[in-house]
Order: C-alpha cells, then sequence, then structure tokens
C-alpha cells in the first residue's frame, strides 16, 4: 500500500468517526415550548381527575352506578355498545413503532371524543359545564404541543360520538351514556399522566446509537 493510499484511507476512517460521534442536534431535545405544554397539560389532567368524582356524584344519579370498576357488570358493558359510545385511542410507551407524533396525535383525538360525548350529554342534563371547560383548555395545551414538536398527522375524526344523541332514549340510557362516558374518560386521563411523564423524558434515539 503506498502513502497517497494510505493517507486516502486514513481519512475516510476519521470522517466516518467524526459523523458518527457527532452530537445529536436539537431535535433530539424537545423544545421549550413543548415542554411547557406538556407541563400544563399534565397539570390539568390531574385536575379533571381530582374533579371526576365530584361530577359523577352530582350527575349520575341511578342506583347501582358508581365508579367503583367492581360493581361494573356485563349489562353495562352491551351498553356502550348499545349507546354507540367508542372507545378512546390507545396509548402506548414511546418508541420507534410508537412515535411522539402518534402519541400527541392519539391524545388530541381522545380529548376531542370526550368533549364531543359530554357536548351530546350535556344536552340532556347539567352538571357537565366544567368539565367541558377543562377538557376545552387540555385540548389547547395539547395542540401547542402539537405546534412546538411540528406534530404533521392529523387527529382522526370522532364521527362516532354523533350517534350517542339518537340513542339517548330515556333518562336511564342519559344516565348510563354520562357513567360510561365519565369511567372511560377517567381511564384515559390516567394513561394521558402516564404518556405526558414519559414525554417529558423520552429522548429519541439517534442513529449514531445503533
Amino acid at each position: 500500500m503506498n502513502t497517497l493510499t494510505a493517507v486516502a484511507l486514513l481519512h475516510c476512517f476519521l470522517f466516518a468517526v467524526l459523523v458518527r460521534s457527532a452530537p445529536v442536534g436539537p431535535a433530539s431535545e424537545p423544545p421549550a415550548a413543548f415542554k411547557e405544554a406538556a407541563e400544563r397539560a399534565k397539570t390539568l389532567v390531574e385536575k379533571i381527575l381530582r374533579d371526576l368524582p365530584a361530577v359523577h356524584a352530582a350527575t349520575v344519579t341511578t342506583e347501582g352506578l358508581t365508579l367503583d370498576p367492581s360493581t361494573e357488570t356485563t349489562n353495562l358493558q352491551l351498553m356502550v355498545t348499545s349507546l354507540g359510545i367508542p372507545a378512546a385511542p390507545v396509548l402506548k410507551p414511546l418508541s420507534e413503532r410508537f412515535t411522539l407524533d402518534m402519541c400527541v396525535s392519539r391524545m388530541m383525538a381522545g380529548g376531542q371524543l370526550y368533549q364531543g360525548l359530554l357536548g351530546v350529554l350535556s344536552e340532556r342534563l347539567s352538571g357537565l359545564k366544567d368539565l367541558r371547560a377543562d377538557l376545552r383548555d387540555l385540548l389547547t395545551h395539547i395542540n401547542k404541543m402539537k405546534v412546538a414538536a411540528q406534530v404533521s398527522s392529523d387527529s382522526p375524526d370522532q364521527n362516532q360520538r354523533l350517534d350517542l344523541a339518537s340513542r339517548l332514549h330515556g333518562n336511564y340510557e342519559v344516565q348510563v351514556g354520562v357513567h360510561l362516558t365519565l369511567t372511560q374518560l377517567r381511564s384515559f386521563c390516567h394513561d394521558l399522566i402516564r404518556s405526558l411523564r414519559a414525554i417529558a423524558t423520552y429522548r429519541p434515539r439517534s442513529a449514531g446509537t445503533r
């Protein structure tokens, strides 16, 4: 091997090392605006969780409908289908397959879903106004997260919520609808808390660490 070839190979080797060891750009660090919006969203979700028992007690008066999971019956599960109440989008731990874009978009979709369901139910009984206002504010903070993180994927349209209005034939259906919506909202909020905490410390893996 002559000197010229050896020098060329050395340059290629050094270039490869520099590329692999180059620091990860700002994209790997969540922007400050994203962190701030996520923290405010988490604070609001915690408030919603604290308020849910009181909202349930004030609006659901039918005997046997409580927030205690052990009291759930097969009949109530059938009512979920009967009333056309869709499940919330699933939130998973962040990974290469479940990206930040997907996570934030599903947060938005879930918030929109329950905002819509409560909107339908609030036309049939009072006591849901403050909760709807909190959900509206939560959606504002999640939207700020989307903007700050430049999330491009759109939230799926929750057209299923429109089915609920036509299925509330009487007071019992309204009561069950409120109970199921608040119960599912509580579960979704617990998932939101976990995801928002994970987002605060999540760092995407750079190509150089593979």
